[in-house]
């Protein structure tokens, strides 16, 4: 795909994001627009794109099901349980809502036991397996991707505030402290983003990943100080970016849990892998 046509598809993606009902209604509609054939035949442009999207209209739909199906040779449209922080596993469902307990109120995130019934493709089923890493990492990318447009959204509504706010006759933005949180908050996501866009194995993607979900819970973070009590309160929608990103964070390994596991395999093969080609 050239340039035009990414561009063309991100605007037709961002208007069915912020028209259509998240859930069954965004899963169907983005079905229609030919998802699982741009996964199939562009993933380097249908996950990067779809996923950040999700993140700065902040939408949802199961097509993580999709990613991880795709990669793992298995047809899309299905359900796979999926590791969660602390050794848990969950379910993204799809089609009806969630009947149970969820992890968020806006997600239909649903935690399952690991040998229960329903469909589980056996790649994912051993997480820490040698077979278990092409989905797994596909997975990881996509979550991230979708953490970095969490965190743009974020940046983007305390930005917004910052330039409009006046606090002691003086627009807000105009405080060193303030723009501080800002440009540390921006360093975060593009070192994410520079890490997610070069992750190709299985280390990569786990370090993008845990990169992604440390910046967008820094974007959290500082943009809920610059905002101040505005951003506590029902009527902005910072909170809900805020609990996505505390929720995507433990989806498929908590950016902790990532960093630690990142920090045995180097301890144990005494070095540390070329991760990009400078």
């Amino acid at each position: 795909m050239n340039d035009a046509e990414v561009e063309l598809l991100t605007q037709t993606l961002r208007r069915t994001m912020t028209g259509t009902a998240s859930g069954a209604a965004l899963d169907a509609a983005l079905a229609g627009l030919g998802w699982a054939e741009l996964l199939a035949e562009f993933p380097a442009v249908a996950i990067p794109t779809v996923f950040r999207l999700l993140g700065e209209t902040g939408a949802h739909a199961p097509v993580l099901n999709d990613v991880v199906l795709t990669a793992a040779g298995r047809p899309g449209g299905g359900t796979v349980r999926l590791p969660y922080s602390g050794g848990s596993w969950v379910v993204w469902e799809r089609g009806a809502a969630a009947t149970g307990r969820t992890l968020d109120e806006d997600l239909p995130l649903r935690p399952v036991p690991a040998d229960g019934p329903g469909p589980v493709p056996e790649l994912l089923a051993r997480p820490d397996s040698t077979a278990a890493s092409v989905p797994v990492a596909a997975g990881r990318r996509a979550v991230g991707w979708w953490l970095l447009g969490t965190g743009h959204a974020m940046l983007g509504l305390a930005r917004t505030h910052a330039l409009d706010r006046v606090q002691f006759g003086r627009p807000l933005a105009a405080f060193q402290a303030v723009r501080h949180r800002l440009a540390e908050t921006l360093v975060a996501l593009e070192g994410a983003e520079a890490a997610l866009t070069a992750a190709g194995d299985d280390l990569g993607s786990l370090l993008a990943k845990a990169a992604a979900g440390q910046a967008a819970l820094t974007a959290a973070r500082h943009c809920q100080q610059v905002l101040g009590g505005i951003g506590f309160t029902a009527e902005h929608p910072l909170h809900r970016h805020v609990r996505r990103a505390l929720v995507l964070d433990g989806l498929l390994g908590s950016a902790r849990e990532l960093t630690r596991e990142a920090g045995a395999l180097v301890r144990a093969k005494g070095t540390a892998p070329r991760l990009v080609q400078l």
